[in-house]
């Protein structure tokens, strides 16, 4: 819906090269479709301890069979494909290496960055009023002052993806400080930690979906705030357009130049808009009609290939991976309350 709406893009949260509201929202769903692609290559790398014995030499075994190497292994292979695994580790202490529980948080920790990174721009957004996350008809935006919006479900996100991420920790920690064949100090903490990573991300990603569903593209404040700011992002072309009917090019910069200052110490002091292209239209050095600048300012000149990349994204990248991944990727499951 949104892939050709030019936006205001930014970088390091000031105004850039426009972009469009569909093409940014692509940056998120990607981030997330290459979570749901390391999640695939580590469910697919999963592999089981086996029948190892209590420090992993199969000693134990071996003296049950009375020395036969072969009814180890075959025992070994049938309580694997029992617990439904073709692979084994080819070697472990007494447990699976704890490299395996640090791997799999740094999965659940890289899908809680997408969705903190989500939430962090919808934050920025909604500060500038271009987008809204849903709002209850009764919901209270601040206990001291009533008029607020706050966007209390991203909040929410980015703060409980930061917890999923510091949880990472606790696993690298645990993997580096295995001594030898095993110590029991991995336990405790990987009963708390791994748990604890994927419950709180189900309802990080709960609240994404209800965020998702719901939000609010203000189209209006969109334009205003890309408005506000193409005069100067088109002194480029405008300085193009005037060199090709005549003008002299380092003139003319020297002009764009001191209009734009101008025009910007007037809006900071005075308030408003700047007035930069009155001040070029009105320069007979430039050589240009109020109607010519105008039509060098939509907004739909500066977005390059942003709509096509949206459609390309979602044809080539996006709907390919939700078909390979079957019905259960595009079914919407009965979400919980979300409590605002």
């Amino acid at each position: 819906r949104y892939r050709g709406l030019p936006t205001l893009a930014y970088t390091h949260f000031q105004p850039a090269q426009p972009t469009t509201v569909g093409k940014r929202a692509t940056l998120w769903i990607q981030d997330l479709l290459l979570d749901i692609e390391e999640i695939e290559f580590r469910l697919g790398s999963l592999r089981f301890r086996g029948v190892r014995g209590t420090t992993g030499s199969q000693a134990s075994f071996l003296d049950l069979f009375d020395g036969d190497s072969a009814k180890v292994d075959a025992l070994d292979d049938a309580v694997a494909r029992r617990m439904s695994f073709e692979h084994r580790y080819p070697v472990s202490g007494q447990t699976y290496p704890r490299k395996v529980d640090a791997a799999l948080l740094a999965t659940l920790a890289g899908t809680a960055a997408s969705t903190s990174k989500m939430g962090h721009d919808l934050r920025l957004l909604s500060h500038l009023g271009e987008v809204e996350e849903p709002f209850e008809s009764t919901q209270i935006g601040s206990s001291a002052m009533p008029y607020k919006r706050n966007p209390m479900r991203a909040e929410r996100v980015c703060a409980l993806s930061r917890h999923v991420i510091t949880l990472y920790q606790d696993g690298a920690f645990t993997a580096a400080t295995q001594w030898l064949e095993r110590s029991l100090d991995d336990s405790a903490n990987r009963r708390v930690s791994i748990p604890d990573a994927f419950l709180t991300l189900d309802g990080i990603l709960v609240l994404v979906e209800n965020v998702s569903s719901g939000l609010v593209v203000n189209e209006a404040v969109v334009r205003r705030s890309l408005d506000a700011q193409l005069p100067f992002m088109a002194t480029e072309t405008i300085l193009m357009r005037a060199t090709r009917g005549g003008g002299d090019r380092q003139e003319l910069h020297e002009r764009i130049r001191r209009h734009a200052h101008a025009a910007t110490r007037k809006a900071r002091e005075e308030g408003g808009d700047p007035d930069l292209i009155a001040r070029i239209a009105g320069d007979d050095a430039f050589g240009l009609s109020a109607p010519e600048l105008a039509d060098l300012l939509r907004g739909e000149r500066f977005i390059g290939r942003a709509p096509e990349q949206v459609e390309r994204f979602l044809d080539g990248f996006a709907q390919p991976l939700v078909d390979r991944l079957g019905p259960q990727a595009r079914a919407r499951l009965d979400a919980p309350d979300i409590r605002v």
